[in-house]
Formats: C-alpha cells, sequence, structure tokens
C-alpha cells in the first residue's frame, strides 16, 4: 500500500522558517514525481511545489524564493523548507503524489503563521 505521511508543521512568528517532512512507503521512491500541496481555510487546494523523480523542482509564483522542494532518496522522504513565512503562508500542507490509478495524498499538516 502506498502511503504518505506529512510531519514538521506548527506554528511560526512572521518571517520565521519551517521545515516539513514527507515520509513515503510502498512505492519505488526514485521514480516518482512528489508535489506539496496547501488549503487555507475556506480556500481550494494549491500547489507549492513539485520535484521530480531526477530532482528538478518547481514552485509557485507565492512560494519562489522562499521555499526549498528537496529529496533524500535514502529516507524515501521529500522536504519543503519554507523561509520567510508569512500569516498568508497558513494552510493545511499536503504531500501528493501523482498516478495514473489516483493520486496519493497524506493527511496534511498544519501550517499557522503569526503576525
Amino acid at each position: 500500500q502506498v502511503r504518505v505521511v506529512e510531519s514538521g508543521g506548527g506554528l511560526a512568528q512572521a518571517g520565521e522558517s519551517l521545515r516539513l517532512s514527507c515520509k513515503t512507503s510502498g512505492i519505488n521512491f526514485r521514480i516518482i514525481t512528489i508535489g506539496w500541496y496547501r488549503q487555507a481555510t475556506g480556500e481550494q487546494r494549491e500547489v507549492v511545489a513539485q520535484i521530480t523523480s531526477a530532482g528538478t523542482p518547481s514552485y509557485s509564483d507565492s512560494v519562489k524564493g522562499r521555499f526549498s522542494i528537496s529529496r533524500d532518496y535514502s529516507r524515501n522522504t521529500v522536504y519543503l523548507q519554507m523561509n520567510d513565512l508569512q500569516p498568508e503562508d497558513t494552510a493545511v500542507y499536503y504531500c501528493n503524489i501523482p498516478r495514473d490509478s489516483g493520486d496519493v495524498w497524506g493527511r496534511g499538516t498544519q501550517v499557522t503563521v503569526a503576525s
């Protein structure tokens, strides 16, 4: 069974940093693209960043220059380093594996940024 488990969320002050982790299991980590999404209360879920199997990252305009996505092939884990956090970054952050047979989502981790 394919699983992703997010961790690392919490409360931060504006300007501070957090690092999220997405631990995967049940899938060949080396061949998959993985993404981070977020959903604020009352808003639609939106993509934040993605990283390909080769390690090529992409970012939404709202986080470009502040967030960094990376992957550790030895730990089957993807990270999202979030710097200079702002109140508008407050959301539940989800890890996603896109698949033809149906995307895999984690339960999410809450990030709250106080001004």
